[in-house]
């Protein structure tokens, strides 16, 4: 193998293997990599500005039986801690999210025992009916699979069912590494990493939109990094011609405050940010097919995201008006509106505030700055 031929290939979209992807990840310096990667973001996105959002990460529980070694989020049921969110908890939130310019709710909680297709459906539409603007990004592959198998149903007809209720798109959550000895160790009680790409494959055909994450930085391996890239590709591959698919992917390094990874067996997060610039470049470079990839600027910070916008990044995410999960892992950074585009126009870039089907929108002419308490 030889590098410059192999980056030559990627500004051809060509599709690299796994070990080719491994063998750039070793020997490609990172200068060449993010010219490579940022040369293929001028093609795929020529428009030159860098997308942003408004919205808000809503827990519907924190009840969750999955037990994932990386999460300091959920609690078991009939703790005394946990809850499952009100309506009127909701309402307060979304009207605040509005307030703030968002238009879209990322739902998620855990793998609740008792809750079925019925508690979503019946959400999706109350949520619906009282705000008929407001978008639903929610749940993610791990929970349809756990309520499928709650309910004894197919993917497809769970997604079908939500969808109708209301459902506009599905999130990438618990990707992590999609190899299932990596699984094993660390989110034993999710859905395996083929279900989880089936999931994916189901919602293609339904045309939900849908995202693509990696959580890397952990117990995988490199080639286990590359495979992940590969398998999301070839779903991206399948999906109908006219279907949105994977609009984006989002890379982000684990978060290892507190974790049972860090307590139990010493595994630190020991990403450098010139680690994660890479990944983003070899993100856009292994995934020709999928437009969109994001800066996780909640996980590295600022200056890294900024230079990832030179590496192949085209989207720094949402402000994230609410977040709960990875924060509680230890993601120190935070967001408002004022800044998320300050930040873009530091870099040397045009922000456009977007939709999560990355259509364009107006900043709205009266939108409150929300405040963070750091």
């Amino acid at each position: 193998m030889n590098t410059a031929d192999l980056l030559q290939r990627s500004l051809r979209f060509d599709f690299l293997t796994q070990d080719e992807g491994v063998y750039l990840y070793n020997n490609a310096s990172t200068a060449d990599l993010m010219y490579t990667a940022n040369e293929l973001r001028k093609k795929q996105v020529p428009h030159g500005k860098v997308t942003w959002q408004i919205d808000r990460n809503v827990n519907t529980t924190n009840v969750c039986i999955a037990n994932c070694k990386f999460c300091n989020f959920f609690r078991r049921p009939g703790h005394d801690e946990s809850y499952i969110t009100d309506i009127e908890t909701y309402k307060k939130k979304i009207e605040e999210t509005f307030r703030y310019g968002g238009d879209q709710l990322l739902l998620q909680g855990g793998h609740h025992p008792d809750l079925g297709l019925q508690f979503y459906t019946d959400l999706f539409r109350e949520l619906k009916q009282l705000y008929p603007k407001l978008k639903l990004h929610s749940l993610g592959p791990p929970e349809i699979a756990h309520v499928a198998k709650l309910e004894g149903m197919a993917h497809i007809d769970v997604l079908r069912a939500m969808k109708e209720a209301g459902l506009d798109s599905l999130p990438g959550a618990g990707a992590e590494i999609l190899n299932d000895r990596v699984r094993r160790l660390i989110s034993k009680g999710k859905c395996g990493g083929q279900e989880w790409l089936d999931v994916m494959r189901a919602a293609h055909q339904l045309n939900l939109p849908t995202s693509a994450t990696m959580m890397f930085g952990h117990i995988e391996t490199i080639a286990e990094r590359f495979e992940h890239l590969v398998w999301i590709r070839e779903v991206q591959a399948e999906k109908p011609e006219d279907h949105y698919g994977f609009v984006a992917f989002i890379p982000w390094p684990f978060q290892d405050d507190g974790t049972l990874l860090r307590k139990v067996r010493g595994i630190t997060n020991n990403v450098t940010g010139d680690e994660y610039i890479r990944m983003i470049a070899l993100s856009r470079i292994m995934l020709p097919n999928i437009k969109n990839i994001q800066a996780s600027w909640l996980t590295v910070g600022k200056q890294v995201a900024q230079l990832c916008l030179h590496a192949g990044a085209n989207d720094f995410g949402s402000i994230m008006i609410e977040e709960n999960v990875v924060s509680a892992a230890g993601a120190p950074h935070r967001f408002t509106a004022k800044g998320i585009q300050e930040s873009i126009i530091e870099a040397g870039f045009e922000p456009q505030l977007r939709t999560q089907k990355y259509d364009w929108r107006d900043i709205p002419a009266e939108i409150e700055e929300q405040v963070i308490n750091y």
